[in-house]
């Protein structure tokens, strides 16, 4: 059995030019590895049990259209893994410069990762700290050839999400066809880390270190994007842009029904008093269902989601090569699916996801 390092065992300590050193020094010797005969010998056969840097494309982007074929994969969004933390920091700690001149550096890393097959379809980041720049750095991805421009599922520093001085960002992904997604990892700490000061050990993530998330964590990731949504529709910026379409990527599912029905309660509380939602022409649920979609994780019951909320709100989501998409997703989420028809799987599976992606998603049906 060939035993590969984790994203912990390639933390580096020191100076940070050794630690830059020693760090490529080890992707290096681990490049190696993953082109040995020993490692395609039964590469069909792991590719599921493989996970992050030891999976095959985990991190050399020409073997990533191998993994899709083995995998039986039309094409997969692309996300980074671990700069979501990062960018939001630069976002909300002051140093505007350094925010935008990370999300170009990390938007060229994705497009060249991409690059190499048209299957491969990159997330690029766009700060919202300031609304004059995030405009042009929308602009700037898009005609770069962004599949889908990815903000923070958090509230920015110092305004809110809906605030009109972004409409630019949003009308320019409605005029492109291609989707605003939110993805974990990009709001800061999910929860208060005195969760956590218990008087026990913190328990070790998915990936054997503490920096990711653990079952307590797990129940703050719906917070950010249930909040920003609601807030989007509220205050009306979904009515405004009709075809703009939000995929909220990796961050569950299994809340979306019951923060459906917390949103019609909000409506009817306040719809009386409240001029932005009696401008609405829809109900919240209405815009969810137009314009918004979802990837539960193996681990939920997508049958019960399904049931509850709508066969059209969930897409399938492999989370290729993380840990925490499994080794079996396919397989569990057929469980949970039981009965469900096969129009039903065709719009988990295929339809949602085209749906979603729109102009950067053309061509990909199989």
């Amino acid at each position: 059995m060939l035993q590969y390092p984790s994203g912990n065992e390639l933390r580096q300590t020191g100076s940070p030019e050794e630690q830059q050193r020693d760090l490529l020094a080890s992707f290096e010797r681990l490049r190696e590895r993953l082109g040995t005969e020993e490692y395609r010998a039964d590469e069909e056969a792991e590719i599921m049990q493989r996970k992050n840097f030891a999976a095959t494309g985990g991190f050399i982007a020409e073997d990533r259209p191998r993994a899709l074929d083995l995998l039986g994969f039309s094409s997969q969004l692309i996300f980074n893994t671990f700069h979501n933390g990062r960018l939001h920091d630069f976002e909300h700690k002051g140093d505007v410069e350094l925010a935008y001149a990370a999300a170009r550096a990390h938007n060229r890393g994705m497009l060249e990762f991409c690059s190499v097959d048209p299957r491969l379809l990159p997330s690029c980041y766009v700060p919202l700290v300031d609304p004059v720049r995030a405009i042009q750095a929308a602009s700037e991805a898009l005609a770069q050839g962004a599949a889908a421009l990815l903000v923070a599922s958090g509230c920015p520093p110092a305004f809110s999400p809906s605030h009109r001085d972004l409409f630019g960002v949003w009308a320019q992904a409605e005029e492109a066809g291609i989707p605003i997604v939110f993805h974990v990892g990009g709001t800061g700490e999910l929860i208060s880390p005195n969760y956590f000061v218990n008087g026990l050990p913190v328990p070790h993530d998915f990936h054997g270190g503490d920096e990711n998330f653990r079952s307590v964590d797990y129940m703050g990731i719906p917070v950010p994007p249930a909040q920003t949504l609601a807030t989007l529709i509220f205050d009306g910026v979904l009515e405004r842009f009709p075809r703009l379409r939000i995929g909220v990527i990796e961050q569950g599912a299994i809340w979306v029904p019951s923060w459906l029905r917390q949103m019609e309660s909000a409506f009817e509380a306040f719809h009386r008093h409240e001029e932005r939602l009696q401008a609405l022409s829809l109900r919240p649920t209405d815009y969810v269902h137009r314009q918004v979609r979802f990837t539960p994780y193996p681990t939920e019951d997508v049958g019960w989601i399904v049931d509850q909320g709508g066969s059209d709100l969930v897409m399938f989501s492999s989370d290729y090569p993380h840990v925490e998409g499994g080794r079996k997703p396919v397989e569990r989420f057929e469980a949970s699916l039981g009965d469900a028809g096969e129009d039903v799987r065709r719009q988990f599976y295929v339809d949602n996801f085209l749906f979603l992606m729109g102009a950067a998603g053309a061509g990909l049906a199989a």
